[in-house]
């Protein structure tokens, strides 16, 4: 047989020591070589390609990674080996891997790609942090059981790990990943990650050089993330006192002849000088520090130094716990607004666009100032508003400078306005139980409409107001067509369950326990009920809204109540039709004899339409309506009504004027919502042949008489990121035609505690909350005609919430806040100033499947009625959202 020919070519230019070229029969086998003339390369066909060594990898991908193939010509010595090899070492999953010839006859030879895999993961253990920290690794690394362990894995594991140590202020962490055979498996390893965390570093101090117009105390409070922020400010006396014990003499130098030190002349010398706590440090994370650098030279900016910069800044450590920072910067010159020019724009004048824009000649040069006029400013006031909500969708307006003479400079607005769009076709997408057309009525960006963001902001908070779709997931895609002017709008939606079930016991005062079992669908389908096809678990789909509820504490109380409404009544206008039906009994039994001695039944009944109507502005809705109820007493033994046995009749119109504007029900952000409602009762001390001064209370009250007012107001403003501001008022007034008749015992006003039913369904009083104080204690009680209940209150709340999860399964939110409220009996001890006040913090969860639930801790300030002290500290649990 003819002797096999051995080649080995060094790869001078592959730097990996692994891989080799053999050209012949295997390297690790004996036998005898024959020079070759590298000077006369002779070509082979490659007659076969065989793989070896491979447990896990599919030898066909390898042979057609390699670039080789049966019947392809080489030359050796070539390239195309080489080539080969480079090809499979760039996977980045082969260990070692060789190419040789198993067989030569003739030109043709049969090659062999030997290689080992790089072992796989099989776990990874992580030493040295808390069970937390180790579960955020884990979503940093994303390391997979079977990934290949090359060496950029293991080394971008190391990387991922000390990132994350340091966005957590661990600046010295020391990071090291061991790889481990694993003996269950071949060819398998585990990694060990230990950490050691070593000392958090914060900041001490940061320094500024070049700064002349604004103190280093002023530039410091411009770093967001990586500032001192001081925990509390101290009157003089206190820093004088504690000085002469402990700080340098110069102190004393620097706040004499100062009433009180302000907080930044104190702040820039505490941080300069003194080492005492007063400060919060800051962690130091480098992606913050440079986000802060950003800020610092946009402030500058926004004062007119255009030029600004920072030139050099140092960190260093002070120890292993704490750093300081040394920023030097180049303030340059200020500058200010000269001649503003526009061009390119037809549409509107520059009179009419130079009004908009607000800058005047002699402000202060502030670019970014001018950006927000000109591009979507929050509060529509701005160019691209005014040119977009009249359908130019394809407007583009670039502020340019076109002269800097001395301190003022000159812009010139180069707009392109373009046609205006039409909306070509309206895509729909993600709503799985939401059928089209409860989506197309709201929509206010129908196919063959002018293009307008304003109506498009205004749709996307409609659909958030529906409550079927995750408001934080409502998304509306443009996608615009230049050339035919034309843009298709897709609206992207997540669908979310918002049918609930009330399940529930708990103490109800006089009834003892009592328990509750409730049902609300807000997607239900009438039409659907009989085409059980269509159902989803329900008949769902159409926008109505259902409701079930049943109370009960045996015999002692029952109550039952059925509520629909249908918002878009016959399916073309946005009318509201409601429908509710209610009917409660409570007994007084004599357990002695177990026998029932007195009841008050109360039955009620309600019809309601409402509409939206599109004066003084859309956002307005009006809703009329009329009750009836029935209070039937026999023996009842209360406090509360005057009378015990007898029956009492309520008929009322009632009408409500209402504007909500609030962006989206389960966390506003911003927006407002006022409310006036008006109740009515037939006058009928016009024809009730009744002296009602001297009339028994059973026959005073068998007609109800009286006029109801409420108002409620809400207010919502975005602070900063998810800060938000909430403010409320409410109000609430009970009164009669004439003075002779007397307000009733129905109807009233109850204040204090967790507002919790909103409603007592059995008297109809108005259950009004006030946090800080127990349940109903503000609540006057007329001793002279035996009744309970306030005809007017008044309550003011101030909140600020800051979301914990604004999920799709939850929205969590915390909450601080001041809340002041009163009840009175009678218009004449009506004081808007005599307010029971308390402040405290609170919890709201909202979920889907049970509605809002929440806990507040209040502290009262002021005297709770029929006590001697003040209300203090309470706990307030409430289900539901508060009406007041």
């Amino acid at each position: 047989m003819k002797k096999i020919l051995i080649i080995v070519l060094t790869l001078a230019a592959f730097c990996e020591t692994h891989a080799q070229v053999v050209f012949g029969r295997n390297p690790n086998n004996a036998g005898n070589g024959v020079s070759i003339n590298y000077s006369s390369p002779k070509e082979y066909e490659i007659a076969d390609i065989e793989v070896r060594g491979v447990q896990f990898l599919d030898n066909n991908a390898l042979i057609s990674l390699s670039g080789l193939r049966v019947g392809d010509k080489i030359k050796v010595p070539g390239d195309e080996i080489t080539t080969a090899i480079k090809k499979l070492w760039n996977q980045g999953i082969i260990g070692n891997v060789s190419i040789y010839a198993s067989k030569v006859e003739d030109d043709k030879v049969w090659l062999v790609i030997e290689l080992t895999e790089r072992p796989r993961l099989t776990k990874y253990i992580i030493e040295g942090v808390n069970k937390t920290k180790q579960g955020e690794i884990e979503d940093k690394i994303g390391l997979i059981k079977g990934k290949v362990l090359t060496d950029v894995v293991i080394k971008n594991t190391e990387l991922a790990v000390k990132r994350y140590m340091e966005s957590k202020g661990f600046l010295n962490a020391d990071v090291r990943v061991f790889q481990q055979n694993d003996t269950i498996l071949r060819n398998s390893a585990y990694l060990k990650i230990v950490i050691d965390q070593g000392q958090k570093v914060k900041i001490r101090n940061i320094r500024f050089e070049g700064n002349e117009q604004f103190t280093s105390a002023k530039l410091r409070s411009k770093f967001k993330s990586t500032g001192m922020v001081p925990k509390f400010s101290l009157p003089t006396e206190i820093i004088e006192n504690t000085a002469k014990l402990m700080w340098p003499p110069n102190l004393i130098t620097f706040i004499k002849g100062s009433e009180k030190v302000s907080k930044e002349e104190f702040r820039e010398y505490m941080a300069t000088h003194v080492n005492l706590n007063f400060f919060k440090s800051s962690k130091f994370v480098k992606e913050d520090y440079e986000a802060d650098k950003d800020l610092l030279i946009g402030f500058y900016n926004s004062k007119g130094y255009r030029d600004a910069e920072i030139v050099a800044d140092t960190t260093y450590d002070i120890s292993n716990k704490y750093m300081s920072i040394n920023v030097s910067v180049d303030e340059g010159d200020k500058y200010y607004f000269r001649d503003i020019s526009w061009s390119g724009n037809f549409i509107y004048t520059d009179e009419q666009l130079q009004r908009i824009l607000g800058i005047k000649k002699g402000d202060v040069y502030d670019l970014d100032l001018v950006n927000k006029k000109l591009n979507f400013n929050p509060t529509g006031a701005d160019i691209s508003s005014l040119y977009m909500d009249d359908g130019y969708l394809f407007f583009s307006i670039t502020p340019v400078e076109i002269g800097v003479a001395q301190d003022s400079i000159d812009l010139e607005m180069r707009i392109y306005e373009g046609a205006q769009a039409t909306i070509d076709k309206v895509i729909i997408s993600g709503n799985d139980k939401t059928n089209d057309h409860v989506i197309l009525r709201e929509l206010r960006t129908q196919p063959g409409d002018k293009f307008s963001r304003a109506e498009l902001i205004r749709t996307q908070r409609e659909l958030s107001q529906l409550g079927y779709f995750d408001p934080e997931q409502v998304n509306p895609v443009p996608v615009p067509d230049p050339v035919n002017e034309t843009v298709d709008i897709e609206w992207q939606l997540v669908e979310r369950s918002n049918d609930q079930i009330e399940l529930s016991g708990g103490w109800g005062g006089a009834f003892g326990f009592v328990g509750t079992f409730g049902l609300t669908f807000n997607n239900f389908s009438v039409r659907n009920i009989t085409k059980p096809e269509h159902w989803r678990g329900l008949p769902v789909g159409d926008g109505q809204s259902l409701s079930l509820r049943f109370q009960a504490n045996g015999r002692a109380f029952q109550s039952y109540s059925f509520s629909f409404v249908e918002p878009w009544l016959g399916g073309r206008k946005p009318n509201s039709f409601g429908l509710s039906f209610s009917k409660s009994i409570q007994r007084s039994i004599d357990r002695r004899i177990d026998r029932t001695v007195g009841w008050l039944k109360v039955t009620g009944i309600s019809a309601s339409l409402g509409r939206r109507v599109k004066w003084p502005d859309d956002f307005f809705t009006v809703s009329t309506g009329i009750s009836y109820q029935r209070y039937d007493l026999f023996q009842f033994q209360s406090r509360a009504l005057g009378f015990q046995t007898g029956d009492a009749n309520s008929f009322t119109f009632n009408t409500t004027f209402a504007r909500n504007s609030i962006n989206q029900p389960m966390y506003p952000r911003n927006g407002s919502s006022v409310s006036l409602s008006a109740s009515f009762t037939p006058p009928y001390s016009l024809w009730r042949n009744l002296d009602y001064e001297n009339a028994a209370p059973e026959d005073r009250y068998k007609w109800l008489e009286y006029h109801k007012w409420n108002f409620d107001s809400k207010y919502f403003l975005t602070l900063t990121g998810k800060l938000v501001l909430s403010a409320r008022a409410h109000f609430g007034y009970l009164g009669t035609y004439t003075s002779k008749t007397g307000v009733g015992p129905f109807e009233r006003f109850q204040l204090g505690g967790d507002g919790l039913t909103g409603q007592n369904f059995l008297l109809g009083t108005d259950v009004v909350g006030l946090r800080g104080y127990p349940n109903n204690s503000i609540t006057p009680f007329d001793q002279e005609n035996n009744i309970e209940g306030g005809t007017l209150f008044n309550k003011y709340v101030m909140e600020i919430r800051y979301p914990i999860s604004l999920a799709q399964s939850a929205t969590i939110y915390a909450l601080t806040f001041v809340e002041g409220g009163n009840n009175w009996d009678r218009f004449a001890e009506f004081n808007p100033y005599n307010i029971k006040k308390s402040a405290g913090i609170g919890l709201r969860i909202f979920m889907p499947a049970f509605g809002l639930m929440g806990i507040d801790w209040a502290y009262g300030f002021d005297r709770v009625p029929g006590t001697l002290e003040n209300a203090g500290p309470q706990f307030h649990f409430s289900i539901g959202q508060q009406i007041r």
